[in-house]
């Protein structure tokens, strides 16, 4: 039987929703620019404004493990193509970066990061740019691992063993939680760790092709602190 020490787990789309609060703060950034860069606002509306920042990731994949470089780089590639201060993208960024901290948490998930927290340390194993303090949370991690700190995000094994070993663990002594099957659980499965796969109502089915076995699959972060209960009351074979 495993004895998991510790978790790692995934924030976006795990703990809540991501684009409507991406979403909310592209409308915010494109006010600011009507106001203080009305030329760029006027050519790029909020759908062209992310196709530039789609571009500048094609045009920059060793960049792809730092969103906040490609949204700040994407908004003064907008301003300079307008002829107005790219200068102004630092501003404007961080208008961005703080109304995209304002997540909206999925019902289950202060009452069970609480009961998780509760059992042992939690990193927050990340490719994203959300900021635990900002959205409140902080409290139950121990800390957080993105790819934008480390250099390279997941799936690659060397992330989550960098998680393992800021928790002082072995890989089979943690247990990583999270939604996206090929970031997430093959991730995992690649760098020799149990996985959860967290799979919300609506959000995208297991392929079809995958060697990767999560210990389970559940809809709710609530599920999976129950699963832990249930499995640490289990007496020992």
């Amino acid at each position: 039987m495993p004895s998991w020490r510790a978790i790692t787990l995934d924030l976006d789309d795990t703990l809540w929703p991501v684009w409507p609060a991406i979403e909310a703060a592209e409308v915010v950034l494109h006010g600011w620019l009507r106001a203080n860069a009305p030329v760029t606002a006027a050519a790029f509306d909020t759908a062209a404004l992310r196709r530039i920042r789609e571009q500048v990731g094609r045009e920059h994949p060793e960049r792809g493990h730092d969103l906040s470089w490609l949204r700040l780089t994407s908004i003064a590639r907008a301003l300079a193509q307008c002829g107005e201060d790219p200068g102004l993208a630092g501003p404007a960024f961080e208008l961005f970066f703080e109304h995209r901290q304002k997540v909206q948490l999925y019902d289950d998930v202060p009452a069970a990061l609480a009961r998780l927290a509760a059992r042992g340390p939690v990193l927050a194993l990340t490719n994203g740019n959300a900021d635990l303090q900002r959205i409140g949370v902080a409290g139950h991690f121990v800390g957080t691992l993105g790819a934008r700190e480390f250099g390279v995000g997941k799936p690659e094994p060397a992330f989550f063993h960098a998680a393992c070993e800021r928790l002082g663990c072995a890989p089979h002594e943690v247990l990583h939680v999270g939604d996206d099957w090929a970031l997430d659980i093959e991730g995992a499965h690649a760098a020799g760790m149990a996985s959860v796969w967290l799979h919300r109502p609506g959000h995208r089915p297991k392929p079809l092709r995958t060697t990767a076995t999560p210990w389970r699959e559940l809809d709710s972060l609530s599920a999976l602190a129950d699963a832990l209960d249930l499995f640490d009351a289990a007496p020992a074979s």
